[in-house]
Protein backbone atom coordinates (compact mmCIF):
# COMPACT_ATOMS: atom_id res chain seq x y z
CA UNK A 1 0.00 0.00 0.00
CA UNK A 2 1.29 3.31 -1.15
CA UNK A 3 0.02 6.57 1.27
CA UNK A 4 -0.35 9.25 -1.42
CA UNK A 5 -0.97 12.93 -0.40
CA UNK A 6 -1.33 14.05 -3.88
CA UNK A 7 -4.37 11.41 -4.62
CA UNK A 8 -5.37 12.76 -0.85
CA UNK A 9 -5.57 16.32 -2.39
CA UNK A 10 -7.48 15.02 -5.45
CA UNK A 11 -9.94 12.71 -3.65
CA UNK A 12 -10.99 16.11 -1.13
CA UNK A 13 -11.17 18.51 -4.00
CA UNK A 14 -13.38 15.72 -6.07
CA UNK A 15 -15.75 15.21 -2.96
CA UNK A 16 -16.36 18.73 -2.39
CA UNK A 17 -16.87 19.11 -5.96
CA UNK A 18 -19.76 16.24 -5.81
CA UNK A 19 -21.21 17.38 -2.83
CA UNK A 20 -21.08 21.29 -3.76
CA UNK A 21 -23.12 19.81 -6.77
CA UNK A 22 -25.53 18.43 -5.12
CA UNK A 23 -26.28 20.83 -2.76
CA UNK A 24 -26.39 24.07 -5.05
CA UNK A 25 -29.13 21.58 -7.28
CA UNK A 26 -31.02 21.21 -4.47
CA UNK A 27 -31.10 25.20 -3.59
CA UNK A 28 -33.32 25.32 -6.86
CA UNK A 29 -35.54 22.77 -4.35
CA UNK A 30 -35.24 24.83 -1.42
CA UNK A 31 -36.07 28.28 -3.57
CA UNK A 32 -33.45 29.78 -2.27
CA UNK A 33 -29.47 29.54 -1.18
CA UNK A 34 -29.63 27.24 1.70
CA UNK A 35 -32.00 28.65 4.30
CA UNK A 36 -31.93 32.17 2.65
CA UNK A 37 -34.92 32.12 0.89
CA UNK A 38 -35.19 34.02 -2.87
CA UNK A 39 -37.32 36.96 -3.11
CA UNK A 40 -40.29 35.86 -4.84
CA UNK A 41 -41.43 37.64 -8.47
CA UNK A 42 -43.35 40.87 -8.24
CA UNK A 43 -45.80 39.23 -10.25
CA UNK A 44 -46.97 35.73 -10.37
CA UNK A 45 -47.19 35.23 -14.32
CA UNK A 46 -47.48 31.25 -13.63
CA UNK A 47 -44.71 30.64 -15.79
CA UNK A 48 -43.13 28.01 -13.20
CA UNK A 49 -41.58 27.50 -9.83
CA UNK A 50 -39.15 30.41 -9.62
CA UNK A 51 -35.99 29.56 -11.27
CA UNK A 52 -37.13 26.75 -12.98
CA UNK A 53 -39.26 27.12 -15.93
CA UNK A 54 -36.87 25.14 -18.21
CA UNK A 55 -34.44 23.83 -15.51
CA UNK A 56 -31.55 24.46 -17.83
CA UNK A 57 -29.84 27.18 -15.75
CA UNK A 58 -30.30 24.35 -13.07
CA UNK A 59 -28.26 21.93 -15.12
CA UNK A 60 -26.23 24.67 -16.62
CA UNK A 61 -24.38 24.65 -13.56
CA UNK A 62 -20.91 22.81 -13.36
CA UNK A 63 -17.88 22.05 -10.47
CA UNK A 64 -14.88 21.65 -11.91
CA UNK A 65 -11.59 21.40 -10.20
CA UNK A 66 -8.48 23.66 -10.95
CA UNK A 67 -5.58 23.92 -9.14
CA UNK A 68 -6.00 24.42 -5.24
CA UNK A 69 -9.95 24.47 -5.37
CA UNK A 70 -12.81 23.86 -7.03
CA UNK A 71 -14.64 26.63 -9.52
CA UNK A 72 -18.82 26.46 -10.52
CA UNK A 73 -19.80 28.24 -13.81
CA UNK A 74 -22.80 27.95 -16.27
CA UNK A 75 -22.39 28.63 -20.06
CA UNK A 76 -25.66 30.52 -20.14
CA UNK A 77 -25.11 34.28 -20.00
CA UNK A 78 -27.66 35.24 -17.33
CA UNK A 79 -26.65 32.86 -14.61
CA UNK A 80 -24.84 35.67 -13.49
CA UNK A 81 -27.36 38.20 -13.34
CA UNK A 82 -29.70 35.61 -11.33
CA UNK A 83 -27.33 34.43 -9.05
CA UNK A 84 -26.10 38.12 -8.17
CA UNK A 85 -28.68 40.33 -9.14
CA UNK A 86 -28.60 43.30 -11.24
CA UNK A 87 -29.98 45.50 -13.26
CA UNK A 88 -31.38 45.61 -16.50
CA UNK A 89 -32.24 47.78 -19.63
CA UNK A 90 -35.01 46.93 -22.01
CA UNK A 91 -33.95 46.94 -25.28
CA UNK A 92 -35.73 47.53 -28.47
CA UNK A 93 -34.91 43.68 -29.72
CA UNK A 94 -35.99 42.28 -26.27
CA UNK A 95 -39.41 43.81 -26.87
CA UNK A 96 -39.74 42.13 -30.34
CA UNK A 97 -38.49 38.99 -28.35
CA UNK A 98 -41.70 39.37 -25.78
CA UNK A 99 -43.95 40.44 -28.48
CA UNK A 100 -42.88 36.63 -30.40
CA UNK A 101 -43.63 34.60 -27.13
CA UNK A 102 -46.71 36.87 -26.38
CA UNK A 103 -47.85 35.56 -29.94
CA UNK A 104 -46.69 32.30 -29.69
CA UNK A 105 -48.18 31.57 -26.13
CA UNK A 106 -51.23 34.16 -25.60
CA UNK A 107 -49.78 34.79 -22.26
CA UNK A 108 -50.55 37.92 -20.33
CA UNK A 109 -46.90 37.78 -18.86
CA UNK A 110 -45.35 38.16 -22.45
CA UNK A 111 -47.48 41.40 -23.50
CA UNK A 112 -46.97 43.18 -20.50
CA UNK A 113 -43.14 43.07 -20.77
CA UNK A 114 -43.21 43.66 -24.32
CA UNK A 115 -45.30 47.10 -24.05
CA UNK A 116 -42.45 48.49 -21.72
CA UNK A 117 -40.73 51.41 -22.82
CA UNK A 118 -37.25 51.27 -24.48
CA UNK A 119 -34.84 51.90 -21.93
CA UNK A 120 -36.72 51.04 -18.77
CA UNK A 121 -34.55 49.36 -16.17
CA UNK A 122 -35.51 46.09 -14.31
CA UNK A 123 -33.87 45.62 -10.90
CA UNK A 124 -33.26 41.75 -10.86
CA UNK A 125 -33.27 40.72 -7.14
CA UNK A 126 -30.38 38.31 -5.91
CA UNK A 127 -31.77 34.65 -6.51
CA UNK A 128 -28.40 32.99 -5.21
CA UNK A 129 -27.63 29.34 -5.79
CA UNK A 130 -24.22 29.09 -6.40
CA UNK A 131 -21.28 30.60 -3.98
CA UNK A 132 -19.67 30.77 -0.50
CA UNK A 133 -21.23 30.90 2.71
CA UNK A 134 -21.57 29.07 6.02
CA UNK A 135 -23.12 26.27 4.46
CA UNK A 136 -20.75 26.09 1.63
CA UNK A 137 -17.59 25.97 4.28
CA UNK A 138 -19.31 23.37 6.59
CA UNK A 139 -19.83 21.06 3.14
CA UNK A 140 -16.07 21.58 2.12
CA UNK A 141 -15.24 21.19 6.39
CA UNK A 142 -16.82 17.83 6.23
CA UNK A 143 -15.27 16.86 2.73
CA UNK A 144 -11.68 17.33 4.13
CA UNK A 145 -13.07 16.21 7.29
CA UNK A 146 -13.79 12.78 5.77
CA UNK A 147 -11.22 12.02 3.92
CA UNK A 148 -8.45 12.90 6.18
CA UNK A 149 -10.01 10.21 8.50
CA UNK A 150 -10.15 7.82 5.71
CA UNK A 151 -6.04 8.52 5.19
CA UNK A 152 -5.35 8.11 8.98
CA UNK A 153 -7.07 5.00 9.08
CA UNK A 154 -4.60 3.86 6.05
CA UNK A 155 -1.83 5.24 7.78
CA UNK A 156 -2.62 3.75 10.89
CA UNK A 157 -2.89 0.59 8.75
CA UNK A 158 -0.41 1.01 6.92
CA UNK A 159 2.15 1.42 10.23
CA UNK A 160 0.71 -1.65 11.75
CA UNK A 161 2.41 -3.78 9.27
Amino acid sequence: MTLDANKLKADILDDMRVDLSEEFDRNFERKGFFSDKWKPRAHDYRRGSLLVVSSAMRRSARGVVSGNGVRFSSSLPYTTLHNEGGKIIVTAKMKRYFWYKYKQTKDEAWKSMALMKTGKVITMPQRQFIGDGPDTQRIIREAIDRNLKQFNTQLTDFLRQ
